[in-house]
């Protein structure tokens, strides 16, 4: 018994237990009703989810599968964040006409922006299939064998699950494998930019205020989702019509004030809240400290050439900012991990875990080798880490290699025994169709700086047995001068220049791809990566891996039956609900909930491009005019809540207690940026942009009064 209530103590650190914790599938929110509605909601999980009358979940859409969106009108118009409509307004960015620091305002649906590529996906229904699934399961296959029974199945119910429909369908894993469900949506393909406030709003405070609070950052932007005349998913076509939802989010002017209801829906990304002590001990020493280290590098490179030149800045805008984001957050999940003494909880969980265990024969012969088994699998995690990280940050993530390395299938083909012309000239013309777009982002200067730079960070911290012959041979030819080497070979190389490259295209061949010594080393790279990650050593650590994973989740849920446990996020669709509340950090510094004007322009510093405010803005503060949106003569900029959220759900409506929008989440707080490996429950915060400020800005700063006009606004 002292065992049990052990591992109960200790599982509750990490699991739910606080309504602020909890990323919850909304079609289970029974289970949650009565502590939401202690909090304070008013509406029913019906109203929240109902696959056949509209609800909440109707006006919630997963953009482009990185963000989330809302839908504010009858009209089909949507809210997201500023950072994730960062890369569509630099598309339609140039210098002389330059949308990242002027911002964007269509006036009517003709001057409404199409953004090629980007979809807007709505859930049609959830179910669970969990039962189905297993069926085709059993306990002695191997987890490759058993994998490839689960996308067997998988496939087998989507394809029945959108029969003679337009709908697209999935089934997720959930707890590791244990469970699945069916996700089906519709997926709308013609998604307009309509508005986007300058980036001295949108991203005030930059590099500097990311992931910290206090912030006073207008992080929003404004598409349009369009459909056919049957109001049906369509591709871009003129005669489109703006989308007329099931449903769309009122918005309140009431605003928020402390422990007031919230409630957040969107399409968290990845969480990982279940790591062991083990993948913890391996992120904060290897992981994060070497993909700072990169990342920093990058950032350096790509400043120096953007300072200089308005052209290079929007090219390189919304890698930079990418770039950017995840350095400061690798940087902060580091220090969290060790100042919140995450590895500790992780073994005393463990520890209990290894006593319940233990407790009876029946348990020891299932679940007796798990942590073992993981130890084992990240020995081989942690002798692979450097060639997987450097690989992938260091050069797969640069921009001319990435374009390079695109063409690995096509030289394959051409270097086949037996060719086959039709699916070189296949894979020819869609390399054409990504051309434009490549070189709408290249410079070749920024380029060759970046990239002599990874390669040389990449040869000297790779193992030796883990780099290829063919960077060797090109170290003892350059003398270990990278730099050269991708001098000389960008200079003619036909992956360089526009021109060059669609004549390339014309005739592709064996020698002149093997003449591009960097395309070479490129091929070279990759091929080394996959050789390591594909051997049977890596796939059996994996394989070991996922099967600890699978059997400790199990495990645990078992330990506490009563625990209402929730799965990692995975991009689907989860609700979180919490209160506005303050926090005071461990050093003591009381932060109140919200922010103001008054704030914002205390931090105004002209010579810093991230702290510049707009001249017009200025006007409204010096007047106090705020009109409707403003309070007791401030306007509120930002706020606070318990909200738990992380990546994707960058852009989620904040509620309040009757499903009206009061906010647009965009952030968390620094001090708890261990929270997606561990919760931290007094400290971690969900920073959301005030719907009030949001108003003002297209309202009374930009003059687009015409948008307010479509929404459903609540006195």
């Amino acid at each position: 018994m002292k065992h049990l209530l052990l591992a109960i103590t200790a599982i509750a650190c990490l699991q739910v237990g606080y309504a602020d914790e909890g990323m919850y599938l909304p079609f289970q929110l029974k289970k949650n009703k009565k502590e939401m509605a202690a909090l304070g909601l008013e509406l029913s999980t019906k109203e929240i989810y109902n696959p056949k009358k509209p609800s909440v979940k109707d006006a919630i859409v997963s953009l482009g599968g990185f963000c989330t969106g809302e839908i504010i009108s009858p009209k089909g118009l949507m809210l997201t964040n500023h950072h994730c409509g960062y890369d569509a307004i630099r598309e339609n960015s140039t210098p002389e006409n330059d949308f990242l620091t002027d911002g964007f305002w269509a006036q009517n649906y003709g001057e409404e922006r199409p953004i090629p590529g980007l979809y807007a996906s709505i859930v049609i229904r959830i179910k669970d299939v969990t039962k189905q699934v297993r069926k085709s399961l059993s306990d002695g296959l191997k987890e490759s064998e058993r994998n490839a029974a689960i996308r067997a199945i998988s496939k087998e119910i989507t394809d029945a699950a959108v029969a003679g429909t337009q709908y697209q369908a999935e089934v997720k894993p959930f707890y590791e494998n244990n469970e699945f469900y069916l996700f089906v949506y519709e997926v709308f393909t013609d998604v307009r930019l309509v508005g986007a406030p300058p980036s001295s709003i949108g991203k005030y405070g930059g590099d500097t205020d990311n992931w910290m609070w206090e912030r006073h950052t207008g992080d929003f932007s404004m598409f349009r989702i369009y459909a056919n005349e049957s109001n049906q998913p369509a591709d871009f076509a003129m005669d489109n019509k703006p989308y007329v939802p099931k449903h769309h989010l009122p918005i309140s002017l009431k605003g928020v004030e402390e422990n007031d209801f919230t409630m957040v829906m969107g399409f968290p990304g990845s969480t990982d809240r279940y790591l062991t002590s083990y993948g913890v001990k391996m992120a904060v020493e290897k992981d994060q400290p070497t993909r700072v280290k990169i990342r920093g590098e990058k950032l350096k490179l790509m400043k120096e050439d953007m300072n200089a030149s308005d052209a290079v800045r929007i090219q390189y805008a919304s890698t930079y900012a990418q770039v950017s984001n995840y350095w400061k957050y690798f940087i902060g999940q580091t220090e969290q991990l060790k100042n919140n003494n995450v590895l500790e909880q992780k073994k005393a969980i463990e520890k209990a875990f290894s006593d319940w265990v233990n407790e009876k024969e029946k348990r020891k012969q299932r679940y007796g080798n798990v942590l073992d088994d993981m130890n084992e699998a990240y020995v081989t995690m942690n002798e692979i880490n450097p060639t997987k990280v450097y690989f992938f940050e260091s050069i797969y993530s640069v921009g001319l290699n990435k374009f390079m390395i695109q063409h690995t299938r096509l030289y394959n083909a051409i270097i086949a025994e037996e060719p086959n012309q039709e699916a070189i000239d296949a894979l020819v013309e869609s390399l054409k169709a990504g051309a434009e777009d490549f070189f709408k982002t290249f410079n070749a200067d920024t380029e060759e700086k970046i990239i002599g730079s990874m390669l040389d960070m990449f040869y000297q911290n790779v193992p030796d047995a883990q780099r290829p012959e063919k960077m060797e041979e090109l170290a003892e030819t350059y003398a270990g001068k990278w730099s050269e080497l991708v001098r000389k070979s960008m200079k003619s190389s036909v992956f360089s220049e526009k021109d060059r490259y669609l004549q390339f295209l014309e005739n592709p061949t064996k020698t002149t791809m093997e003449d591009e010594a960097l395309f070479m080393l490129n091929h070279a790279l990759l091929m080394k990566y996959l050789d390591i990650s594909n051997s049977t050593k890596a796939i059996l650590a994996q394989e070991k891996l996922d099967r600890a994973n699978r059997l400790f989740i199990e495990a645990l849920r078992l330990m506490n039956p009563k625990k209402n446990y929730y799965p990692n996020a995975n991009f689907s669709l989860r609700l979180s609900y919490g209160t506005v509340l303050p926090y005071t950090n461990k050093d003591g510094k009381k932060y109140r909930h919200y922010t103001t004007m008054k704030g914002l322009m205390a931090k105004e510093d002209p010579n810093n491009d991230e702290f510049i405010v707009p001249a017009r803005l200025k006007e409204f503060y010096e007047k106090k005019d705020y009109g409707r949106y403003g309070e007791n003569g401030e306007l509120r900029v930002n706020f606070i809540s318990n909200n738990d959220i992380t990546g994707g759900n960058s852009g989620s409506p904040v509620m309040n207690s009757r499903g009206e929008l009061i906010g647009c989440a965009f952030d968390g707080n620094w001090e708890a940026m261990s929270g997606d490996i561990d919760f931290e429950e007094e400290m971690q915060r969900t920073i959301s942009v005030d719907i009030r400020y949001v108003l003002f800005v297209i309202d009374k700063y930009a003059g687009a009064s015409h948008l307010i006009d479509e929404m459903t606004i609540v006195e």
